[in-house]
């Protein structure tokens, strides 16, 4: 942790931990001991999200558990974060003492009938057209209505804007 860091909390520390071990060595590192009781016991998607002065850097995550833990998979949605977001080249070991993290844990998704049922800073939404779908983690900088949230999670998965599409939400508990 750098000077200008606030504390973090383990989810975000194995993220960090995750982070800098593959940036300098190009490796995973294995779940570590001593984490809280439910980062090996509870199963759940996972964002990782990684800025650099403000400015998103890399964000990658699930939509549901797809490893046998939280920790497991905040690792391997770190290490894609970091290195495989398509949006950005991977981190630089020059960057890790810059970088910012927070890591969402989703909670279960609901499917809803409409869009007033969102909330942009309380929920995440899902959209999903056929084969194509959407999300954007709620609570966002920038995005301050559902009607931009919409658009956005569409745009991401490739849905037009006019298409009607199916809308699922969620909470997530958001770890700095």
């Amino acid at each position: 942790m750098t000077a200008n860091q606030i504390p973090e909390d383990a989810y975000v520390q194995l993220a960090r931990k995750t982070i800098e071990e593959h940036v300098r060595t190009g490796k995973q590192i294995r779940v570590p001991d001593g984490l809280p009781e439910e980062m090996y016991r509870d199963k759940a998607g996972v964002f990782v999200s990684i800025k650099e002065n403000g400015m998103l850097r890399g964000c990658i995550g699930t939509i549901q558990a797809v490893r046998g833990s939280v920790a497991e998979e905040i690792i391997y949605n770190a290490v894609s974060a970091s290195s495989k977001d398509p949006r950005f080249s991977p981190i630089g070991p020059e960057e890790l003492d810059k970088l910012t993290i927070s890591v969402d844990v989703l909670g279960g998704m609901e499917k809803i009938d409409s869009a007033d049922m969102l909330d942009v800073k309380r929920y995440g939404v899902v959209v999903t057209k056929g084969y194509r779908r959407g999300l954007l983690l709620p609570n966002l900088e920038g995005v301050d209505t559902v009607e931009d949230q919409i658009a956005i999670a569409k745009q991401k998965a490739g849905i037009g804007r006019s298409e009607k599409a199916e809308l699922e939400r969620f909470e997530v508990v958001r770890h700095y």
